[in-house]
C-alpha cells in the first residue's frame, strides 16, 4: 500500500527528473558584496548632554542641531571627509589625511564655539569629538572595525567643546598643526583589548577659525605627505555655513575686537563692508541692518540650512514670509 507521503515524494522526484537516491539539486548562494579594508583616519562627535537638552525643550534642540549639523556636515565635505553615520545626536567620518581630519575637528569645535557665544550656558549645545587612525572595513555604505570602535570611546572620553585622539594620531601631527597634546594616560575602554593611550588637544577655541568650509585644499609637502593649506577666503555670496555662524555670534556682541576677528578671517566676507563700518562707528546699532545684509546672503544661495538659519535667527523678520515659500521651493525642486 503507497501513503500519501511515497505518493507526493515519488510525483515530487519524477516531475524534477530525479531518482529517489539522487542528491538534490544545491543552489549557489548570493555572493556576499566585497568587503573593503583600509587604513583611515576615524573622527567621532556627538552631543555632550544631548538627553538633557532634549527634556528641556525638545524644538529648541532639535533646531539647534540642525543648524549645528549644517556647519559640521559643510566642513567635513571641505575637508574631503566622508560621512558614515548620523545616528540622533552622532557624527562618523572618514577622511584619508589625519592632518584634514584634525583641523575640520578643530574648525568645528571653533566655530560652534562663537555660534554658542550669545546662548545660555545650560542652552548650549557642545560636541565632543575623537580622533583615530587605524584599520577600518567598509561594506555596504558602512564602515566598522577597532579603527572606529577607538575614535567613538575617545569621543566620550573628550570633555564639551574638546578633542581628544590617539597616540598614534598625536605621532602623526606634532609640528605639523597649531596644537599642543596633552597626555591623559592609558584608558581601557569598552570591546578594545588592549589599552588606548589617550591624548587631549590643547587649541584655541576663541581664535578664528583655523579650517572653513570651501576654504581647504590638499596639497603635498616636502616628505611627501598630505597637508592642508588655506585657499583665499571666501567672496560674496559663498555659501558658507561656517561664516553665517561666525558673524551670527559677533554681530550680537557690537566688539570692535569681534569684528576685527571677523575681517581677519573673512576679509572679503559677505558681512565685511558692514565689519569694517561697525568697527569704525560708521554704522549704528542697528538690526535692521544685520538683518538685511544676512537676507541679502541667502536668499539666492538656493542653500536650505542657510535660508533656514535666517528663519530660526528672525523667526518675525521682515523676510520670513519670502525665506518661508523659498525653503518650500527648494524642498520641491
Amino acid at each position: 500500500m503507497t501513503t500519501d507521503v511515497e505518493t507526493r515524494e515519488s510525483f515530487s522526484t519524477s516531475h524534477y527528473g530525479i531518482g529517489m537516491t539522487s542528491k538534490p539539486r544545491i543552489s549557489h548562494p548570493m555572493e556576499a558584496p566585497p568587503l573593503e579594508r583600509k587604513l583611515a583616519a576615524i573622527m567621532a562627535a556627538d552631543v555632550e548632554g544631548y538627553a538633557r537638552l532634549m527634556h528641556a525643550n525638545e524644538e529648541r534642540t532639535l533646531a539647534t542641531l540642525t543648524a549645528h549639523r549644517a556647519i559640521i556636515d559643510a566642513l567635513i565635505e571641505s575637508a574631503s571627509g566622508q560621512i558614515f553615520g548620523t545616528a540622533g545626536d552622532s557624527v562618523l567620518a572618514e577622511f584619508t589625511s589625519v592632518v584634514h581630519a584634525f583641523n575640520c575637528a578643530v574648525g568645528i569645535q571653533q566655530a560652534l564655539h562663537h555660534a554658542n557665544a550669545d546662548v545660555p550656558d545650560d542652552e548650549r549645545m557642545e560636541f565632543r569629538i575623537g580622533i583615530n587612525v587605524g584599520d577600518v572595513m567598509v561594506k555596504d555604505g558602512d564602515i566598522f572595525g577597532d579603527g572606529v570602535n577607538i575614535a567613538a570611546r575617545l569621543e566620550g572620553l573628550a570633555e564639551a567643546g574638546g578633542i581628544c585622539v590617539t597616540r598614534g594620531v598625536r605621532d602623526h601631527l606634532r609640528d605639523r598643526v597649531d596644537a599642543n597634546f596633552e597626555d591623559l594616560g592609558e584608558h581601557s575602554v569598552k570591546n578594545i583589548g588592549r589599552p588606548v593611550r589617550v591624548f587631549k588637544a590643547l587649541f584655541d577655541r576663541d581664535a578664528g577659525q583655523a579650517f572653513t568650509a570651501g576654504a581647504v585644499s590638499a596639497e603635498v609637502d616636502d616628505a611627501g605627505e598630505s597637508a592642508v593649506v588655506s585657499d583665499p577666503a571666501p567672496t560674496p555670496g559663498t555659501e558658507d555655513p561656517a561664516e553665517i555662524a561666525f558673524w551670527e555670534s559677533v554681530q550680537a556682541k557690537d566688539d570692535p575686537e569681534e569684528y576685527r576677528l571677523y575681517l581677519e578671517r573673512f576679509p572679503e566676507g559677505t558681512f565685511a563692508d558692514l565689519a569694517r563700518a561697525r568697527m569704525e562707528g560708521k554704522a549704528p546699532n542697528d538690526e535692521a541692518d544685520v538683518e538685511v545684509a544676512f537676507w541679502e546672503s541667502v536668499r539666492d544661495s538656493e542653500n536650505e540650512s542657510m535660508v533656514n538659519a535666517y528663519i530660526e535667527r528672525y523667526p518675525n523678520g521682515r523676510f520670513v514670509s519670502l525665506a518661508e515659500i523659498l525653503v518650500r521651493d527648494l524642498r520641491e525642486s
